[in-house]
């Protein structure tokens, strides 16, 4: 696969990876606030839509093997992101939490789908073109900084109050939320189209069975336990760290400015890591991206100065695409390429299986004494934990040969 401007499609796979989890799945972080407040939800409801959103991203994982093994990756990734933008414009015409549930659920599905075909045409063009591949992945997955960027600058002028909060005394306050899934999914319809005028030349038609290789999960342990312990980790913070810091007293203004340099962050991140995932070859990167979630994740609990919460959101942002980044470049550094579509889905089934938990846990802590604050020190806990098992995954010795 040789694309003739391969900076070009890069850019159009990060706009797919933009719509499967910065618009479809991060942008709930800067709802939860208001549609919280017009349901009636607790922090456990809340909570447990992401739970099933990744619930669903967690089936996505498990048929997108099969799925790339009938057809071509780019059609995979394609339709992932089309049926995603249509349930993002379904979420603004629903009013029960029965039907939101179901629509987190099928959005986690389409944007797992998007996802993996998208990394497997990320992790190719990496291994075809003059670019560096870390770079490649890097702005692969960067590109979800894109989604969450335009989601900080379309939800908050929609939804009630600019950000959510209590309504003026006296008002009626109708509930605005639903204009914000609307935009959110025709954004994401734009981005769609955009990758499929710009990847004509990328292609990763299905492998015959005699070409597909498995995936040695038993040699890449640690690597995947520490990636659970992400998924357990992070999530919370990406789930409430807009309400967080709402309850902190923080303004719209600056709780949009924090989302916005999040978002700068993960779109800056290909550059700050690019050179670190080409050359580590074990889990070095995994451990240590995860000690740096850890130190972002805290920060705003230590302290809601905000010099302090936008050092957090700028860290956090610059390192949890990257992260799941590693995994791609470990994947590449060792295994033959039969093997990576198997080893992307492996590593994005645990990364689900972590997100599942996450959202649920966080919640129902925060509904008791501590509230978020208690959420976020377990979350960072996790964090660190993972960044510890990650650290023994070593680089398997047939790769290390073969290099």
């Amino acid at each position: 696969m040789k694309p003739a401007r391969p900076l070009l499609a890069a850019a159009a796979l990060a706009l797919a990876a933009a719509v499967s989890l910065g618009l479809a799945r991060f942008s709930y972080a800067l709802l939860l606030p208001p549609m919280r407040a017009d349901l009636g939800w607790s922090y456990f409801t809340a909570g447990a839509m992401n739970t099933v959103n990744a619930g669903g991203y967690l089936v996505g994982a498990l048929l997108a093997p099969p799925a790339l093994r009938r057809f071509d990756a780019r059609t995979v990734m394609l339709v992932g992101g089309a049926l995603a933008a249509l349930l993002l414009l379904a979420h603004g015409a629903a009013r029960s939490d029965s039907v939101l549930f179901l629509l987190r659920g099928l959005t986690g599905v389409a944007s797992a789908a998007s996802f993996v075909a998208g990394g497997l045409l990320a992790a190719r063009l990496a291994g075809a073109g003059p670019m560096r591949p870390g770079l490649v992945l890097g702005i692969y997955y960067g590109g979800v900084g894109i989604g969450i960027v335009a989601s900080a600058l379309i939800v908050p002028g929609l939804v009630s109050g600019g950000l959510p909060g209590t309504p003026p005394a006296g008002a009626a306050a109708p509930a605005q939320w639903p204009l914000a899934w609307w935009a959110l999914g025709a954004a994401a319809l734009a981005a769609t189209a955009f990758t499929a005028v710009f990847t004509h030349g990328l292609a990763a038609p299905p492998l015959a069975a005699s070409q597909h290789r498995a995936f040695g999960w038993r040699h890449f342990g640690p690597a995947l336990a520490g990636y659970t312990l992400f998924g357990l980790g992070y999530i919370g913070y990406m789930t409430f760290i807009v309400t967080l810091l709402r309850e902190q007293g923080q303004d719209a203004a600056v709780v949009t400015a924090f989302y916005a340099l999040l978002g700068a962050g993960v779109m800056a991140s290909p550059w700050l890591w690019a050179g670190l995932l080409q050359r580590w070859h074990g889990g070095g990167p995994l451990a240590l991206l995860n000690a740096l979630l850890a130190l972002a994740t805290v920060l705003p609990v230590l302290s809601a100065h905000k010099a302090v919460v936008f050092g957090s959101g700028l860290l956090f942002g610059g390192v949890f695409l990257s992260l799941v980044a590693s995994t791609t470049a470990l994947v590449r550094h060792n295994c033959e390429a039969a093997a990576w579509p198997a080893g992307i889905a492996a590593f994005t089934v645990v990364f689900a299986a972590g997100q599942i938990v996450g959202p649920s846990v966080v919640g129902l802590i925060a509904d008791g004494p501590g509230g978020l604050q208690r959420g976020f020190v377990l979350s960072a806990a996790v964090l660190a934990l993972g960044a510890l098992v990650a650290a023994a995954q070593r680089p398997l010795k047939a790769a290390a040969a073969r290099s």
